[in-house]
């Protein structure tokens, strides 16, 4: 099998992507993962300097290469003489799984495709889903999850959250808050050994993301495909964030969080809420409080209480804007974010 055309054809749809989606993010965020995808690329560590002249002289080039790709239709994946669509991951893992490697590719959050080809770790088939594992990544797109779950395959990326973990460590370290993320990196020695202590955190948030999409494969059967077509039609909406916030919360009051507070796992604990969007803190001010409870005294009682409250809570929330949705199609949009606008825990 011929590794390097398998890697050029997904590596293409990644730029196809790329070209499509990549100017949606601010410039700074887009400049920041724009130097995080250079470094990959050249597989560079983080404890070495970049040279700014060529990241500028790269990023041109890539940019170049992008114009004219954005109305380019993803490519097939070729192999062993065979053609395979590329959202069909199932059959090219098939294919790939025996020669080490993993696959995925589907769609992400906003409608953007994601694409990527990995070295797989590990494949463990557990009743109800497939759960694989990749290291090295061989090719990627400009946003690499760490996690996805499509057709009850969960796909953990390690190399994708450690980037992700390092990106989130150097803009804490700008100003260095006081902060539950603060207060998970504090649970390592990154001054002392930068490498180390990403490998070591990011092993230790592998299984707490293996967590959430156990989660989400709970509330997936739970919600039904309507919640998908529902997802569909709020698509870039204000109510799309709020949907996907409710159904993050339920996925964690179901798992995560439960799971997180039995095993006193405290850097797991301030990472899941430090790594809370601006929305899904919005909608869950009682985690935070139970979170900073628990903070002050170790008190873990008021943490596990809004857990429970929270997956009846979300449940209910969550079956409201799919009953608006079943009324009123894609003009529901403004009915569901004022729902959840409506029903903060």
């Amino acid at each position: 099998m011929a590794i390097e055309e398998i890697c050029a054809s997904v590596q293409m749809n990644c730029y196809i992507s790329d070209a499509r989606y990549g100017s949606e993010y601010g410039l700074c965020t887009y400049l920041m993962k724009m130097r995080e995808y250079f470094r990959w690329e050249r597989g560079l560590g983080y404890t070495g300097a970049i040279d700014k002249d060529e990241v500028g002289d790269w990023l041109s080039e890539r940019e170049n290469l992008w114009k004219g790709l954005e109305d380019r239709e993803y490519g097939s994946i070729k192999l062993d003489d065979n053609e395979f669509d590329p959202f069909n991951s199932e059959l090219i893992n098939a294919v790939l799984n025996p020669y080490g490697l993993v696959y995925s590719g589907g769609i992400g959050r906003f409608g953007r495709p994601h694409f990527f080809l990995g070295e797989l770790e590990r494949r463990v088939d557990y009743p109800g889903y497939s759960l694989m594992v990749s290291g090295r990544e061989l090719a990627r797109d400009l946003t690499a999850p760490p996690a996805m779950t499509r057709n009850r395959v969960i796909y953990l990326r390690r190399e994708a959250l450690r980037q992700m973990l390092w990106e989130k460590l150097e803009s804490w370290r700008w100003h260095r808050p006081d902060n539950p993320l603060g207060r998970a990196f504090s649970c390592y020695e990154f001054d002392l050994d930068l490498e180390g202590s990403l490998d070591r955190m990011t092993e230790d948030e592998l299984g707490q993301v293996l967590l959430h999409e156990q989660g989400e494969c709970l509330a997936g059967d739970w919600l039904g495909e309507e919640w998908n077509l529902m997802l569909a039609d709020l698509s870039h909406t204000p109510a799309e964030l709020a949907a996907r916030a409710v159904r993050d919360h339920l996925a964690d009051c179901w798992v995560t969080l439960p799971e997180t507070i039995e095993s006193a796992r405290n850097s797991s604990l301030h990472f899941l809420v430090g790594n809370l969007n601006a929305m899904r803190k919005t909608l869950y001010p009682g985690l935070r409080h139970a979170y900073d409870r628990w903070v002050e005294d170790a008190d873990n009682s008021q943490l596990k209480s809004v857990t429970e409250e929270g997956l009846d809570h979300w449940k209910t929330v969550a079956r409201e804007m799919l009953e608006l949705h079943a009324k009123k199609g894609r003009d529901a949009a403004s009915s569901i974010a004022k729902l959840a606008e409506n029903s903060p825990l």
